[in-house]
């Protein structure tokens, strides 16, 4: 299986050269990565080439590496029913940088994009709809990024004096902000003192009467 995955994705790199930037096999499973400028070369290919025939786009998604200048790793999984074959396409960008949409190529990349961008803050180029789709539209930040804050920035509550739902600033209380964030279980490796000698069960003699 391995071997034959190799293989695939030698062709692959053969029939779009430029654009292949190395070939991955893991458990099983292929991945290809590309660069921003092939992607959608790459994407269609995948598609339309009688050898592959991946054409479900099955989801787009992220992962997030804060300590790359290009922090995020852009995933498309593909399946192809009549090769009985999934594959992964991957292509790395940073916050700032777009990705050209993909969905000229599969309409259903549309909506994933726009996940992507709503959770991680990836700019897709001519996305012909670009907004959140799971957060509000108010919201401040992107959720899945390994530096937005666990707490958020703003929380929701319904004014019952103005009849509306307001936005208000996140408020901890004191002792949340001082939490040192150990486990319990990681005391349990901290060096322990010297065990202290057992209580005798006798008295001294003076003692007894």
């Amino acid at each position: 299986m391995n071997q034959a995955l190799h293989d695939f994705g030698d062709y692959v790199a053969t029939a779009v050269p430029r654009h292949v930037l190395s070939i991955e096999v893991a458990t099983d499973e292929l991945a290809v990565r590309v660069d921003r400028e092939g992607l959608l070369r790459v994407l269609t290919f995948l598609r339309d080439d009688q050898n592959s025939q991946f054409k479900q786009l099955m989801d787009v998604t992220a992962v997030d590496h804060p300590d790359r200048e290009e922090r995020f790793d852009i995933v498309y999984n593909l399946l192809s029913p009549k090769q009985n074959q999934r594959i992964r396409v991957k292509l790395a960008t940073d916050d700032s940088t777009p990705v050209p949409t993909a969905s000229g190529v599969f309409r259903s990349a549309t909506w994933f994009e726009r996940e992507v961008w709503d959770l991680f803050g990836v700019v897709f180029s001519d996305h012909p709809d670009l907004r959140r789709i799971l957060t509000d539209y108010g919201f401040e930040g992107h959720p899945l990024r390994k530096d937005f804050p666990l707490t958020g920035y703003v929380e929701v509550r319904y004014d019952e004096d103005q009849k509306r739902v307001i936005y208000e600033p996140v408020k901890l209380q004191q002792e949340f902000r001082t939490f040192d964030f150990m486990s319990p279980w990681e005391g349990m490796l901290q060096p322990r003192g010297p065990e202290p000698a057992p209580e005798s069960d006798t008295a001294p003699a003076e003692e007894k009467g």
